[in-house]
């Protein structure tokens, strides 16, 4: 993985909607009709995040989800953070 500088993640962001940086991590908040679409949605990045061998740190209180994505191993945002963002978007059909 390639840590990327505060310029080079912003210009990524252009290109996925709904994220920000927050705390050294890719960050996003996202509400659902009901506890079971938002469960339904962790599933589906859950199994994309296995596929890219980087998860998320994150956290689901009934409808709302709660989303960082960083890597611990090198120290900030990484190039296959900001692929586990679009994969996000992706199943989100954004």
């Amino acid at each position: 993985m390639t840590r990327l500088t505060h310029d080079e993640v912003e210009l990524q962001l252009a290109d996925i909607p709904g994220w920000g940086i927050s705390q050294g991590a890719l960050h996003r908040e996202l509400e659902f009709a009901n506890f079971v679409e938002a469960f339904g949605f962790m599933t589906m990045v859950a199994m994309a995040a296995e596929r890219l061998g980087h998860h998320p740190d994150w956290s689901n209180s009934w409808n709302r989800v709660v989303i960082d994505i960083r890597s611990h191993a090198d120290g900030g945002i990484t190039d296959r953070c900001v692929e586990l963002a679009r994969a996000i978007n992706k199943a989100l059909g954004e």
